[in-house]
C-alpha cells in the first residue's frame, strides 16, 4: 500500500499559515485558474520570446491535468503502465494486481472435518521398510495403531535403505497436508516432534523396536502402549504385516481403508502426469495394464532364473549374495563347492532376503515365481486378450531387455511403457526415485479396463483391493502354479491349443476381481488372503445399495 502523506501540503502554524489536502477536483480547479492568468498574460505579451515562454509553460500545465487525470481513473480505464503507480488521492488505494484478484470467482473454502479431543499417551515414531505399496499399506497400518493407543503420529519415515535405494521423503509422493487435516478427527499427526522430544531422539534417547508380525490391535495395547507411556515416544523400526488381517474391530478395518483410499494422495505432480499418462492412452481406445514384475530385484530376492542365460544366472547369484570379492566367487565355482559351501563363505546383501538355497526349478512348479514374458505372452494369448488393445507394461527395466520381450511384442505389438509416452523433461524429476515412478504407474492402473500382475507382491495385492473398492474393475489374478503346469504341457506337446486356451480359461473363470469372501488361515497369516486385496469390510455389498461411508 502506499501512503496518501505523500500528496498532503502543509504550512506552518506559527505564522498563520494552514494544513490542508489537495483532492483531485480541487488540483483540476487549480489548474484551470492557472491556465486562465496565463492566458491573460498572453494577450498583453508583446515580444515573441515571452509568448514562446507563456506557450511552453501553458502545454506543461495542460499535459500535467490530463496526467493527473488518468492517474485518479487509471485503476478503472487507464492504460497499464499507469495502474501500477500509487493513487494519492483516494484513501483506499491499492495495487491493481489487488483488485483483481477480488474480481475473480471465490473459491469455496474446504470443510475439514473436526478435530478429535483425547488425551495424549505419547508420540508414535514409524520408519517404513520396503517399496512404495508395502509402506503404503504399513502407513495405514499405523494410523490405526495410532487412533487405538489414543497417542500422536509423527509423519512416517520412508525407507531410504532397501534396494530401490529411493531417496524421496513423505512429502516427495503423497500430499502431507491432506494426509495430517482429512483424519484430524480420528488421530492427531505431526510433521516432527516437539523440539524437547526430537532433541532426544536425536541424541538416541529413544526406544526402538520391530513389533511382532500379523498382531492383533490387543498387541498394541498391552505391549507398546505402557512402553509409549513410559519412554513419551517410542520408535517401530520395521511396519510390514504388523496387524492381522482378520480379526480387528470393524471401525479398525473401515480406518485402514479410509486411510489407503483418501487420506493417501499422491501429490498434484504425480497426480497431474498420471491423468496425462491415462489420457494419451484412452485417445487410442481401451488399455491393459500388464505388472510384468520380471525385475532384477525381483529374480534374485525369489532365486528364480527360468529362461536365464548362465551369465544372467551368476549376476543373479552375485547380486544376491553379497561376496567378500569377486574373485572368492570365482574360485568356489572351480572348487566345485555347493550351495551351502558357498553361502559359508558369503553373507547376504539385503538380510530380510532369508531363503539360504534356492532350487529355481521347484520354486517355479510350486507357482512362487514371477512369470516370464514368454509364458505371460502365452497366457494372456489363451485368455483371448485382443491382440490389438494397448498393454501399458507398469514395471522398470525387464531383466534380459529386448531378447526376453521379443515374445510378447509379437504377440502385442502395442506394448507402451511411461517413458514412450512421456518426454524425457517429464520424467526428469522421477529418475533415480523409484517409489515416485511406482506411483505413476499405481495411478494407471487404478484406471485401466484390465489389470493383470504377474507375481502377487504387494502393488499387485494393494491395486487388487483398491480396484475392487472402486466398483470391482477386472483384475485377473493369475494361478501361476497352474499355469506353469499347463504351459510346460503345451511345450511338450502334451496339449493341444483349444485343449491349452480351454484349460487357462477355466481356471481363471472365478479369478476376475469379483466380490468374494476373504480367505482365511487363522495359525498361518501368511498363507490367507491379504487384508488389503480384499478389504471386505469396506466394500459395497453385492446385494444392497447401502454404501459402507467410510471417507
Amino acid at each position: 500500500m502506499y501512503d496518501t502523506e505523500m500528496c498532503k501540503v502543509e504550512y506552518g502554524e506559527k505564522k498563520g499559515r494552514r494544513r490542508f489536502g489537495i483532492g483531485a477536483m480541487g488540483l483540476r480547479k487549480l489548474g484551470e485558474i492557472r491556465v486562465e492568468k496565463l492566458k491573460n498574460s498572453m494577450a498583453n505579451a508583446r515580444s515573441p520570446k515571452m509568448k514562446m515562454l507563456l506557450i511552453r509553460v501553458t502545454t506543461t500545465v495542460l499535459l500535467w491535468t490530463c496526467l493527473v487525470q488518468l492517474t485518479v481513473f487509471g485503476g478503472t480505464w487507464g492504460p497499464r503502465v499507469l495502474k501500477g503507480w500509487p493513487n494519492c488521492f483516494t484513501q483506499d488505494s491499492q495495487p491493481a494486481t489487488e483488485l483483481d484478484v477480488k474480481l475473480l470467482p471465490a473459491v469455496p473454502a474446504r470443510i475439514l472435518p473436526p478435530k478429535r479431543v483425547y488425551k495424549n499417551n505419547g508420540y508414535l515414531v514409524v520408519s517404513c521398510n520396503g517399496g512404495l505399496n508395502q509402506m503404503r499399506s504399513a502407513i495405514c497400518d499405523m494410523v490405526a495403531i495410532a487412533r487405538y493407543l489414543n497417542v500422536t503420529l509423527i509423519v512416517p519415515e520412508l525407507d531410504k535403505t532397501s534396494f530401490w535405494a529411493d531417496p524421496s521423503d513423505f512429502e516427495d509422493i503423497f500430499d502431507v497436508d491432506h494426509f495430517i487435516t482429512s483424519l484430524r478427527d480420528e488421530v492427531r499427526i505431526l510433521k516432527q516432534l516437539p523440539p524437547r522430544l526430537k532433541t532426544r531422539v536425536e541424541l538416541g534417547i529413544v526406544h526402538t523396536m520391530p513389533p511382532v508380525s500379523w498382531s492383533d490391535i490387543s498387541y498394541y495395547h498391552n505391549q507398546i502402549l505402557p512402553l509409549i507411556q513410559k519412554y513419551k515416544v517410542v520408535h517401530l523400526n520395521r511396519t510390514d504385516a504388523r496387524l492381522a488381517n482378520n480379526g480387528q474391530p470393524l471401525e479398525l478395518q473401515k480406518l485402514r481403508c479410509r486411510v489407503n483410499f483418501s487420506a493417501l494422495r499422491f501429490t498434484s505432480q504425480i497426480e497431474e502426469l498420471g491423468r496425462r499418462v491415462v489420457k494419451l492412452l484412452r485417445q487410442n481406445g481401451p488399455f491393459l495394464v500388464l505388472h510384468l514384475r520380471y525385475e532384477m530385484d525381483m529374480l534374485a530376492f525369489s532365486g528364480c532364473t527360468q529362461g536365464c542365460n548362465t551369465e544372467e544366472v551368476e549376476e543373479l547369484t552375485r547380486m544376491r549374495f553379497d561376496l567378500l570379492t569377486l574373485q572368492q566367487f570365482e574360485q568356489c565355482k572351480i572348487l566345485r563347492f555347493g550351495l551351502s559351501d558357498l553361502f559359508s563363505l558369503c553373507r547376504y546383501a539385503y538380510p530380510w532376503w532369508k531363503e539360504k538355497i534356492i532350487n529355481s526349478d521347484l520354486k517355479r512348479k510350486d507357482g512362487l515365481c514371477p512369470l516370464t514374458p514368454e509364458e505371460t505372452a502365452l497366457t494372456l494369448t489363451a485368455l483371448d486378450i485382443d491382440r490389438d488393445i494397448q498393454i501399458y507394461i507398469a514395471a522398470g527395466e525387464i531383466y534380459g531387455g529386448k531378447r526376453r520381450m521379443d515374445s510378447l511384442a509379437d504377440a502385442y505389438p502395442k506394448l507402451v511403457r511411461k517413458e514412450t509416452l512421456l518426454g524425457a523433461a517429464d520424467l526428469q524429476y522421477f529418475e533415480n526415485h523409484s517409489s515416485q515412478m511406482a506411483a505413476l504407474d499405481y495411478l494407471v492402473s487404478l484406471e485401466s479396463d484390465i489389470f493383470v500382475p504377474t507375481y502377487d507382491g504387494n502393488m499387485a495385492k494393494v491395486v487388487e483391493g483398491h480396484r475392487r473398492f472402486l466398483g470391482f474393475k477386472k483384475t485377473i489374478s493369475l494361478d501361476r502354479k497352474v499355469l506353469t503346469e499347463l504351459i510346460d504341457r503345451y511345450t511338450n506337446g502334451l496339449l493341444s491349443w483349444d485343449e491349452f486356451s480351454s484349460a487357462v480359461k477355466d481356471t481363471h473363470a472365478h479369478r476376475m476381481g469379483f466380490p468374494k469372501k476373504r480367505w482365511v488361515v487363522s495359525d498361518r497369516p501368511k498363507e490367507e488372503d491379504y487384508f488389503y486385496a480384499n478389504p471386505e469390510e469396506c466394500l459395497q455389498p453385492s446385494d444392497d445399495d447401502e454404501y459402507a461411508n467410510i471417507l
